[in-house]
């Protein structure tokens, strides 16, 4: 087979390779397993080079988990079904991994803090044996007793990925070409109405001035979860302007927004100008603390978050990455008060607020959330 760039207008040679095959790079074998559970057509990788060996899981085993089987429902025309996947799993962590030794190397996509998984890791590497004896997946258990335990408290699924299958599948184009066409302004007081904006500057300078129709994804450090949230907030094919701080936080954050393919969608990068003159209402925590019922409580955290339990009695619970749809649920009779388990949720959620609630103070718990804990 033959695969035609037609971008650059070169031909590269392109073979299926699946279970059953095998290449040989240097001394070291390669031969893929058909690991479907994840997705339909997941595989895992077996590199050997004499007697050691090293497998690429992907996003099928993780250290201490596994991938999640719920992704695919809402990306582009698949078909499969979370069952369906989670059935596929079971006989994958059933069958797929026995005939390979307890000390081959494990090497997952993902670690802590993916949403392809849940409970995942931070470790980068583990061993079967050590899978073999903590990760629940490799139990003695049946199939329905593992499609329950799959299939309970999964994260939610943010819009941009199946926007992301979709783009996989056709084929991206050069990143480092593409966000380099992304277009500069510099001192920006005003951009045209109706265009969102992404802010993603620390919380209390968004406070202090930014533009209106500004959502704070705030990206401090790569600790940040920036992308997944722009991802979950913003919709693909949605037009944005990202503001920044500073024209040498510039590279950084169009790498971070190119990870998943928002690049095209952005209007322009921006800097401010001293002369913006949107601020956000400063917030009066004593107040809060003796008189809560005066205001109206929105807690953002996920639903696996909101199920262990409010923080406030009284709290509204609506997720973050379901806010901007459901603002309307929100009473504007009291100022409201948004908060999420550690702050950085919940400048984004003020935010999103502050942008439907023009007459109604809005106020950001950020932080001081831990008083309350």
């Amino acid at each position: 087979t033959i695969y035609v760039s037609e971008k650059v207008g070169v031909s590269y040679p392109h073979e299926p390779f699946d279970e059953g095959q095998s290449v040989k790079i240097g001394k070291i074998n390669i031969r893929p397993l058909h690991t479907p559970g994840h997705s339909p057509d997941s595989l895992t990788f077996v590199a050997e080079e004499g007697e050691e060996i090293a497998l690429f899981t992907g996003d099928t085993l993780f250290i201490g988990n596994v991938g999640r089987p719920d992704l695919r429902e809402k990306a582009g025309n698949m078909t499969a079904k979370r069952v369906e996947l989670a059935k596929a799993m079971y006989h994958t962590m059933q069958s797929k991994f026995n005939d390979l030794p307890d000390d081959a190397l494990v090497y997952p996509a993902h670690g802590a803090g993916s949403l392809c998984g849940k409970n995942m890791s931070a470790s980068p590497s583990s061993t079967l044996r050590d899978e073999r004896m903590s990760n629940w997946a490799f139990k003695d258990q049946t199939e329905e007793e593992f499609v329950e335990e799959i299939l309970k408290d999964q994260p939610f699924i943010p819009s941009y990925f199946g926007f992301n299958v979709d783009l996989n599948r056709k084929g991206a184009g050069n990143v480092q070409q593409e966000k380099y066409r992304v277009p500069l302004h510099i001192g920006v007081s005003k951009v045209e109405e109706g265009v969102t904006v992404v802010d993603a500057r620390d919380g209390d300078v968004y406070k202090a001035g930014h533009l209106p129709n500004s959502i704070n994804i705030m990206s401090r450090t790569e600790g940040d979860k920036y992308e997944t949230w722009l991802g979950a907030i913003i919709e693909p094919n949605e037009p944005f302007y990202l503001v920044v701080s500073s024209v040498k936080d510039i590279d950084e954050l169009l790498e971070r927004t190119a990870k998943i393919g928002y690049e095209k969608q952005m209007k322009g990068v921006i800097t401010l100008s001293e002369e913006v003159s949107k601020r956000s209402d400063n917030f009066d925590l004593q107040d809060f603390k003796n008189n809560k019922d005066k205001y109206t409580i929105v807690d953002i955290r996920n639903e696996s978050e909101l199920a262990e339990g409010k923080i406030f009695d009284r709290a509204l619970g609506i997720p973050l990455n379901e806010l901007r749809n459901r603002a309307g649920e929100v009473p504007n009779d009291k100022p409201i008060v948004v908060h999420c388990a550690g702050g950085y949720r919940s400048s984004a959620g003020s935010s999103i607020l502050e942008n439907k609630f023009k007459d109604q103070k809005v106020y950001d718990l950020s932080e001081d959330i831990q008083d309350f804990k």
